[in-house]
Order: structure tokens, then C-alpha cells, then sequence
């Protein structure tokens, strides 16, 4: 994996473990070599990941619309690209990366995620995708996934591609093993 896009929050939370963990993930990705895509901001778990990364010696990219260029962008990336919309800042991210990490966020960092998880799904991608789950943050989303799974509205395959781990080190080494599943998406009955 050469790139990795981290979705999170554009604030910090309210736990000092969140932005812990997003410090240190953007340590660990660039003593990996691993480059980090993420939505261009400063501020919250977005700046933290970005900037320690930096502070490594890390390449960042960080893809951020128009409307927010001037608010919140870092200004001490690697490559800062400035897009028209949010739907081109998604696409942009998504073209520019090998993998996928959510860490703690609120609505927007959710949607990113199970935006890129119904793609893969629906076979748009392969690419691994992974909840970095610090103090239990995404329990309950894992336990919706589960009642989802147990409800036959998500086959045991697609709940298998959402990947969990509280160690960023474990969540990477999911990665390296990940395969996508290669089963339809529609549920038939018997």
C-alpha cells in the first residue's frame, strides 16, 4: 500500500485517546512510507493525523473544496488540492488511495465511510476499509452492522469487509491480509 485516506473528525472529541490515536496513526503511516489522503483541514483529528505525519517526514495530501479552502485548510502539506464540490473532493480521495481508515467523527465522517464501504459492496473496489475503533468509539455501528447481518439485509461477506481493530499497528496488518469478497451483493431467498 503506497496510500492510505483517513476519515475523521474535524474536531478532536472528547476523549484525549482520539486525538492520541490520530497523532499516532499519522506517525505510524509515515514510518511506513505510506502516504496519507485525507480532506485537507487543520483542525480536529484531521489536522492531528496530518500533521504528525508531516512531522515524520510523511507525505500528506489533503483534498478540500473550495468553500473550505479559505476556513480550515492546512497550510503545510505535502499537496494540497483545492476541488470544486464535496462529491469531487470523495471521488479524488477515493482515485488516490490504496486503503481506508475511519477514525472517530461525527455525520460527515460516517457518510464517507459507508459511502466507500457501498462501493465496495457493489464491486467498485477491492480496496480494504477499516475502523480504527479507540475507547470503543464505533461499537455501536459495529453492533448495527451485526443486526443488519442478522436481519439478512448484509451478507455475512460484506459485514466481514469492514475491518476493526483499536491498534492502528493491527488495523494495517488486516490490511495486508484483506481479501475482497467476489459474492453479489443481493440477498435470494430459498
Amino acid at each position: 500500500m503506497k496510500r492510505i485516506c483517513v476519515y475523521c473528525g474535524s474536531n478532536t472529541g472528547a476523549q484525549p485517546e482520539y486525538l492520541e490515536s490520530a497523532k499516532a496513526l499519522g506517525t505510524l503511516l509515515a514510518q511506513g512510507n505510506i502516504d496519507v489522503v485525507y480532506g485537507g483541514a487543520e483542525v480536529g483529528l484531521m489536522g492531528a493525523v496530518a500533521s504528525a505525519a508531516l512531522a515524520e517526514g510523511g507525505n500528506v495530501i489533503g483534498i478540500i473544496p473550495k468553500s473550505f479552502a479559505d476556513k480550515v485548510c492546512h497550510t503545510k502539506l505535502s499537496e494540497l488540492q483545492i476541488v470544486p464540490t464535496m462529491h469531487d473532493r470523495k471521488t479524488r480521495m477515493f482515485d488516490l488511495s490504496d486503503a481506508f481508515i475511519t477514525l472517530p467523527g461525527g455525520i460527515g465522517t460516517l457518510e464517507e465511510t459507508f459511502e466507500i464501504l457501498t462501493w465496495a459492496q457493489i464491486g467498485f473496489h477491492s480496496k480494504p476499509c477499516g475502523l480504527l475503533n479507540i475507547n470503543g468509539y464505533f461499537d455501536s455501528i459495529i453492533e448495527f452492522l451485526d443486526h443488519s447481518l442478522r436481519q439478512q439485509f448484509v451478507r455475512q461477506e460484506h459485514r466481514d469487509m469492514v475491518l476493526v481493530d483499536n491498534n492502528p499497528q493491527g488495523l494495517l496488518h488486516q490490511f495486508e491480509n484483506y481479501q475482497a469478497p467476489t459474492i453479489r451483493k443481493w440477498i435470494e431467498k430459498n
